[in-house]
């Protein structure tokens, strides 16, 4: 039974999601701010911090938590009947930028705040330590969504500031590997290869500086409930901005390549850039997260075979 309700609670939580895929498919996008992709590894992460857990759900939680399912059933559903067109219509009342990050903030809020609510009710407050990665992911990406809304572009300087320094790194790498041409001047990059050439405008989300938000965010929930000394904890963190660095640094060299050797057509670019840098950020994400936890699994495992202590949590 426990091990039963379990897999119920977590089937709940995924339901709305679930049943967004199925019945709306088109909307899952992999661009950050152009679809429910990030719903499916905010999934990813609610099930492996729950599943193997020897917590027991009752069922009369799991009967509380089903009305919150089907509210939120009801708001995916609503929004093709109405509820789309009012969210876009109080765009213009909170000076709102780019409309597209505004009505898919709405999304990741109610299945963030929907989310929160079920884990709180099986878990209690005992939830930020138990899975705190599946929340935090989502309302990650609302806040970065809800950034790009109210200041899009480069009018949120200090997120504008680096940019710069990672367009010029990719000039160098450009130049360097004789790809083709390249220069640049603050955000923007001229472009020179073999369909002619391309000037790119590179802004903070382009850049993956919102990966850097949303990875620090999921690593330090991750770290915070790992038994791992303090030390080890801020290496581990490191080593992941770092290689977020290093992946956005791949993801803006491979968007310069597809100008200079696939195509300077701007529509096909385009799709290419929607999807480049998902594409890269989630799996590393992913990987490291993984390394991580077997590396400390194993370190763990051979203290015990050892007989020293475990040190506690720092």
């Amino acid at each position: 039974m426990q091990n039963k309700n379990l897999i119920i609670g977590i089937a709940i939580i995924a339901s709305p999601i679930l049943f967004a895929l199925i019945a709306f498919p088109d909307s899952f996008s992999l661009s950050w701010n152009q679809g429910r992709g990030g719903f499916l590894f905010a999934l990813v992460f609610v099930v492996a911090e729950l599943i193997g857990l020897k917590i027991i759900i009752s069922t009369k939680k799991l009967i509380a938590v089903i009305p919150l399912a089907i509210m939120v059933i009801a708001y995916i559903i609503g929004l093709e009947y109405g509820l789309r067109d009012y969210i876009l219509s109080s765009a213009e009342q909170y000076n709102v930028q780019l409309i597209n990050s505004w009505t898919w903030m709405w999304d990741f809020i109610v299945l963030d705040i929907f989310v929160i609510v079920v884990l709180s009710i099986f878990f209690g407050k005992r939830w930020i330590r138990i899975a705190p990665a599946g929340p935090i992911f989502l309302g990650g990406s609302a806040i970065i969504l809800s950034l790009d809304a109210f200041f899009p572009y480069d009018s949120l300087g200090p997120l504008q500031y680096v940019v710069p320094y990672l367009v010029q790194t990719n000039v160098w790498l450009v130049n360097a590997f004789d790809l083709g041409t390249a220069t640049a001047r603050d955000n923007l990059m001229f472009l020179k290869g073999d369909f002619g050439p391309m000037v790119l405008q590179v802004f903070w989300p382009s850049a993956g500086v919102h990966s850097i938000i949303i990875y620090s965010l999921v690593m330090g929930a991750f770290l915070l409930k790992m038994n791992i000394p303090r030390n080890r904890k801020a290496v581990y963190f490191g080593l992941g901005i770092a290689g977020t660095i290093g992946v956005n640094m791949i993801r803006i060299f491979s968007l310069s390549w597809y100008a200079l050797k696939v195509t300077t057509d701007a529509k096909q670019w385009e799709e290419f850039h929607s999807v480049a840098g998902e594409i890269m950020f989630l799996p590393w994400l992913f990987v490291f997260l993984l390394i991580v936890i077997l590396i400390e699994t194993k370190r763990l495992k051979k203290l015990e075979s050892e007989g020293k202590s475990i040190p506690k949590n720092s």
